[in-house]
Formats: structure tokens, C-alpha cells, sequence
């Protein structure tokens, strides 16, 4: 049931058997390989080899399907990024069951939401969330078992299970469940950036075929190396750089469960070593204007990714200069799993997402579908074997995202003589200004160039003649204080790099951007407030 994959062609020629279960695969390799006492988590409570994780992702299984949970039934998985996290998510997947993964950062009614959407039967959860699961639970009317990771506060009356309680009671073996590679594995929820979340339903194969196509060959990744991601495990990008990436090549994955800060991040690079840093433009730039920035001869970093959103290519060179360690800026989504677009090292040109990931093609496409030139912007879609399979319960989003063999990204893209890609923005945020299309992303690059600015959202505001104008929403780095006479120092400073149509003809100072859990910036926000109904 284990993965063959040979990597002497281009792309990866990735073989699947019939009867694959993707937690088998992931797990199994690294006991056949030799690694069973090898470090394979480090969480803020301990290590764990990965003899440990075989063992725990076993009892896991077992005791879902002592509860009476069948293959294909649904659990819902909220919990923070500690060794429970990999152990109950591929303990499911082991079992035949399949886990949703969800955002840990969101509010009771989204939980509402995603519980009668799903029509979970369990629901897996940090003890620190339950209370925000609380008014909701007894609606729910496909949950049976409530179950708890850590120690609830003494207040709560909410009948539960515990976690550690019923791994200790399972046996640590567990024949895998036969699945198949084509058959639903896990879902995710989209993040949200541009309003309601959607169930996306991928596969077995998904998460190996991201692993041997993106992390093997783009980033080098070994069985040496030890990697740590800001992006939580229940963001797509996230899962694949915490777990189905160091899973597949036997390297050392670091968890945090406390928010992605500057600080929390700066600790764990100084005393946990990695050699691979996962991050998203956002929290590049916070790391820049922090005051603690570590000198590059503390690390033993040798790359870092990106993605979420584009990196300006100013903080990309600015990190470069500072670190000595380039930023791989690439694109994934949540249909797609992982990253299907991406800088090289040696190859890296801020400013660009690179090229197409060996065995994905990409397409850009006008409002009528026609591809369009070089150096023209289209809308980005792309072919692959990690596509999702559907959004559950929306038929209406699934056929306008999933034609065919294509995936419509809902980016906009342009593409060079030499192949590298340029992000132009959301196809739902672009601008046309004067009759000419704008590019949110291309005004916000040039503003995060004055050293004043330290975050950006730039969004199409009507002005008094109901013609849209571009909008800066600007966050100043600490210690900047907002005046007019910034403001006009900013609008200038925009003139003088893009063409004079482009300059934002308001700007506003905030504290902070409205943002996903995982970094996104939620522009949907900021055009409803600007914008009223």
C-alpha cells in the first residue's frame, strides 16, 4: 500500500496502488526506512520519534472506531499545532474516517456553520476552544461524541471524552483501513478571505503527490532537515509543511500552538535550529520591523518559503540582505493542496512567483476563456494531481471552480518571454481606473517601498461621481505617526513609481488589517466598510 515514486524523470513519475491509505504511507516509510527512533515532532511539551507518532496515530484509530465511528464517516479536528494534531488527523485517515481540519482562530457561528455542513459525528478539540464550541454543540444534530485534547477549565459542564484517556485504553497497532487513492481522504475549509468558507474534498493521493512534486524537488527536502511553519496545520499550506512534507522524506517537523508573533517565532529559530522557516508576506514584513531581529549568524536557516499572498519584492530582498537565505515566494491554494507556482533557489526573482511546479500546467485565461498573450494579465488556472475533488454542498461554486481537468485559482496573472509569473492581483479585487485595469497588488508593492509603511490593502472606492478610485488602507510601522503631511508624502511616492492613474486618492491609517488565521488579508472587509450598501 506504500507510494513508489522515481525521481530521476521530470515530473516525479508518482505510482499509487489501487488500495492506498494516504496515514499507511505517510507513517509506514519511515519505520521500513530505518527511522523508527529518529525525531519526527517537537511540540512545546516534548519529542516524539517517529515510533512514537506509529504508535500514537494507531491509538487513535482504534479508539475512533471503538466509538463506533465507521470509514467514511466525519470528524471535525480543531486543534492547536501539538503532536495530538498529526496523531488524530492521520489516525482517522487510517481508520477509513475522514477528519476536517478547521481554523482554530474563528468565531461559535462560523463552528455553527461548518458542524451542520459537514454533519461531523465527532468533533475533536483543544481544551482552550471549547468554550467557543459550546452554544452550538447541542444543535448539532449529527454530533455523537465530544472529544477533548488537554484539560478543560473546572467550570465546564459540557459531557465530553478525553483525548489521552482513550489513546491510553487502545492498542498502539492497527491494520489500515483498505481505502482508495481516489477515494475522499480529509477536507479543509477555505479560509475565508473572500467570505464564506466552502468544504474542499481531497483525495488519498493529494497529499503525496504534493510532498514528491513541490517538497522533494523544489525545496531540497531531506531526512537532515528540520522545519518550522508560522502556517497552522489546518491551512492547506500548512499541512503539507508540518506534515505531509517531513513525513514523506523522514525530516524533523517543529509545532507551535501560540499564535505566529515575531517573538514566539525569533525563540523557536534561536533555540530550535531549523533549517527550513514556512512564513507568509505578513508576518516577513513583522519580522523585518521588529526590534529582537537576530543576527544572521544565530540561525542555521539555509531557505524559507512564502506564500498566502504574493511577497513584495522589497521584503523579500530585504530579508535576502539581511539573512543571507532566500524567500521562495509560490502559490498554492486550498483546492490545490499545496504550491503549484514557484520561485527557485538560485533562481529566485522577488517580484514574481516563478515558474509551474514540474507535473502541474498552468494556463491564463480572458473573461471568454481565450488564453491570453505573454505579458498580458489572465485569470491563473491550473492542471494537477492534487486538484480537490468539489466544495461539499455547493454544487454552484464547485462547476464554476472545477472545469474539467482545470482549476480556476480566482487569481490574475501574467506571465514573461522567459516563463517567470507575476501576481496581478484577486480576480474579485481588480480595479479599472479611467477605463484601465489596476492592480491592488502592484499599488500596494510600491507603497510598502517607503519606509514608513509596514502593511497595506489597497481597494476600489467610488468617489462622488460613482467612479472607482484606488484606496490605501495603511498600517505605519511602530513609532510612525500618521499626518496629512504623510499622507501626501505617500500619494507622491506612488506617482513617481507607477503611472498617474494608479495613486491612491485616499488613504487611511489603521492599528491593524482585518486578516485570516492564516495571514491573509481579508480586502472583502475593507470594501464593505468603504463601500455600504
Amino acid at each position: 500500500m506504500l507510494s513508489v515514486v522515481d525521481h530521476s524523470v521530470s515530473p516525479p513519475r508518482i505510482e499509487l496502488p489501487r488500495c492506498y491509505n494516504a496515514a499507511h504511507d505517510l507513517v509506514e516509510r519511515n519505520l521500513a526506512a530505518g527511522r523508527a527512533e529518529k525525531l519526527a515532532y517537537i511540540d512545546d511539551h516534548g519529542r516524539y520519534t517517529f515510533a512514537d507518532l506509529a504508535q500514537r496515530v494507531n491509538r487513535v484509530a482504534h479508539a475512533l472506531s471503538a466509538l463506533g465511528l465507521q470509514p467514511e464517516d466525519r470528524i471535525m479536528v480543531a486543534l492547536h499545532d501539538t503532536i495530538d494534531f498529526p496523531s488524530v488527523f492521520l489516525g482517522a485517515i487510517k481508520a477509513g474516517i475522514i477528519p476536517i481540519a478547521i481554523n482554530t482562530l474563528l468565531t461559535t457561528a462560523d463552528y455553527r456553520f461548518m458542524l451542520e455542513d459537514s454533519r461531523a459525528k465527532a468533533l475533536v478539540v483543544s481544551a482552550p476552544l471549547l468554550a467557543t464550541f459550546a452554544p452550538v454543540l447541542a444543535g448539532a444534530a449529527a454530533l455523537r461524541q465530544i472529544i477533548v485534547s488537554g484539560e478543560p477549565s473546572a467550570s465546564n459542564e459540557i459531557p465530553h471524552l478525553s483525548l489521552s484517556v482513550l489513546m491510553n485504553a487502545a492498542a498502539d497497532t492497527f491494520a489500515p483501513a483498505a481505502t482508495s487513492a481516489d477515494e475522499p481522504c480529509f477536507w479543509l475549509y477555505s479560509s475565508g478571505s473572500t467570505g464564506v468558507p466552502k468544504g474542499t474534498v481531497h483525495v488519498h493521493s493529494s497529499m503525496i503527490h504534493t510532498a514528491e512534486l513541490y517538497a522533494r524537488p523544489i525545496l531540497g527536502l531531506t531526512e537532515h532537515d528540520v522545519v518550522f511553519s508560522a502556517a497552522k496545520l489546518f491551512f492547506a499550506y500548512g499541512l503539507g509543511n508540518s506534515l505531509s512534507f517531513p513525513l514523506a522524506v523522514g525530516a524533523t517537523a517543529i509545532l507551535m500552538a501560540e499564535r505566529p508573533t515575531p517573538e514566539a517565532v525569533f525563540r523557536r529559530l534561536k533555540t530550535l535550529q531549523p533549517t527550513i522557516f514556512y512564513g507568509v508576506p505578513t508576518l516577513y514584513a513583522a519580522l523585518l520591523a521588529n526590534a529582537e531581529l537576530p543576527a544572521r549568524e544565530t540561525l542555521r536557516l539555509r531557505l524559507c518559503t512564502s506564500a498566502g499572498e504574493a511577497l513584495p519584492a522589497d521584503i523579500g530582498q530585504r530579508f535576502t540582505q539581511h539573512f543571507g537565505v532566500e524567500i521562495l515566494d509560490g502559490i498554492g491554494s486550498t483546492e490545490m493542496l499545496h504550491i503549484f507556482l514557484s520561485n527557485r533557489a538560485g533562481d529566485v526573482r522577488y517580484g514574481t512567483t516563478g515558474k509551474p511546479v514540474a507535473g502541474y500546467q498552468i494556463r491564463l485565461c480572458d473573461d471568454a476563456g481565450a488564453e491570453v498573450v505573454p505579458g498580458a494579465l489572465g485569470e491563473l488556472q491550473i492542471q494537477g494531481p492534487s486538484a480537490a475533488l468539489m466544495y461539499w454542498n455547493n454544487r454552484r461554486q464547485s462547476t464554476a471552480t472545477f472545469i474539467g481537468p482545470w482549476t480556476r485559482a480566482g487569481d490574475k496573472y501574467s506571465v514573461d518571454a522567459e516563463g517567470y509569473y507575476t501576481y496581478g492581483g484577486r480576480t474579485d479585487d481588480m480595479l479599472k481606473v479611467s477605463g484601465q485595469y489596476v492592480s491592488p497588488f502592484e499599488v500596494e508593492g510600491a507603497l510598502l517601498t517607503h519606509p514608513a509603511v509596514l502593511e497595506v490593502a489597497v481597494i476600489g472606492v467610488s468617489d462622488d461621481e460613482g467612479l472607482v478610485k484606488p484606496k490605501a488602507v495603511i498600517v505605519l510601522k511602530p513609532g510612525i505617526a500618521a499626518t496629512f503631511e504623510l499622507e501626501a508624502i505617500l500619494k507622491t511616492h506612488v506617482k513617481t513609481r507607477l503611472a498617474p492613474h494608479k495613486y491612491p486618492r485616499w488613504i487611511s491609517f489603521v492599528p491593524e488589517l482585518p486578516k485570516t488565521a492564516t495571514g491573509k488579508i481579508q480586502r472583502f472587509k475593507l470594501r464593505q466598510e468603504a463601500n455600504p450598501q
